[in-house]
């Protein structure tokens, strides 16, 4: 586990290898017990409304976490939501007017998210910094805008509703639950699987400094599209089981406030650790679906919720798990000097 913490540093504000993952006993138990949280949540809390945050809990996770992997490149995409959306698109008309099995219209989807970063993906990221983020805006419009115009196809401002269950698993709150806890393993577990290796070394490397890595023989460009693709891909995993999981379709829902809400995500949870999007989506998917109750004042206080956390915390809530750490050290050095 120690190798989801295999980069940030603690210059410039970032958490210190080995940290979270790294806490011995203490962050292998937290795990255990996230885990085991996630699989019995069901049966905790047999209500319906229950279920269903947990279920937009994990699959943000998935969207979250695919962001991530462009964020350890160094560039922050505000058109993730877009490619989310191509995905759902793509799969809801695939299998409502073609009638194509859920599973092949979804990989269909994912695909098309996928074939249109490989597409876009070689312009877009030779740009760097602010260029970049406006850039991505304007693709995700551009991608919203076709939504929105193209009625005869995706039923415009109106969207697509009533979409069928895909699978039988999904006609139940329990049901879908366990599907998208599934998705999220998986999705997570690769994204898991590329930080930990030298291609997640050499992301760092790339985001740490560009230059210097393409003059050590990394294939900055190349890297870059190859995990943009991955990431658009995975996002679409996301899209389509949240469309599935809502029934219904339009394009405000991959408009820039759901890309801006991924990167919110990350930076709640920490940007530089694997763990840090799956915490901020936690936070951030479930903290309005609880403030309902006060609709009048939910995004007041969800608002306040958010900048005194993001405020106080500029690490992210990882970084809070290392200053309480520093904090243990010191406190058992002193007794123990």
């Amino acid at each position: 586990m120690a190798n989801l913490n295999n980069s940030p540093r603690n210059d410039r504000g970032k958490v210190s290898k080995g940290v979270i993952f790294g806490m011995s006993g203490l962050a292998c138990v937290g795990a255990a017990i996230a885990i085991l949280i996630l699989l019995v949540w069901p049966l905790m809390f047999n209500n319906k409304f229950y279920i269903t945050i947990g279920t937009m809990v994990v699959l943000s996770a998935i969207g979250a976490t695919s962001l991530n992997l462009i964020i350890r490149t160094g560039h922050v995409s505000l058109a993730h939501a877009a490619f989310m959306g191509v995905a759902a698109y793509t799969c809801v008309l695939l299998q409502m007017r073609l009638g194509v099995p859920f599973w092949l219209a979804m990989v269909a989807g994912c695909l098309a998210s996928g074939l249109l970063a490989l597409i876009l993906g070689p312009i877009v990221l030779r740009l760097t910094g602010k260029y970049f983020v406006l850039v991505t805006f304007l693709v995700g419009e551009i991608i919203r805008m076709i939504f929105v115009e193209w009625q005869s196809l995706t039923g415009g401002a109106n969207g697509i509703q009533n979409i069928p269950p895909g699978l039988e698993l999904m006609k139940t709150p329990t049901g879908f639950y366990y599907l998208a806890l599934g998705a999220s393993v998986v999705c997570v577990g690769i994204a898991w699987r590329i930080l930990s290796s030298e291609i997640g070394r050499a992301m760092d490397s790339v985001r740490e400094a560009e230059k210097l890595a393409e003059c050590s023989g990394i294939p900055v460009i190349k890297l870059k599209i190859t995990i943009f693709v991955i990431a658009c891909t995975l996002v679409g995993v996301y899209g389509i089981l949240q469309t599935y999981l809502l029934q219904f379709i339009d394009p405000s829902a991959f408009n820039m406030e759901a890309s801006l809400n991924l990167v919110v995500m990350n930076v709640l949870g920490g940007m530089y650790y694997l763990l840090g999007p799956v915490l901020g989506s936690t936070f951030l998917a479930a903290l309005p679906e609880l403030l309902r109750g006060y609709v009048d004042l939910q995004r007041v206080i969800f608002g306040v919720i958010l900048i005194v956390v993001m405020a106080a915390l500029p690490g992210g809530i990882i970084g809070l798990m290392e200053a309480l750490r520093r904090l243990v050290q010191k406190l058992t050095a002193g007794k123990t000097s």
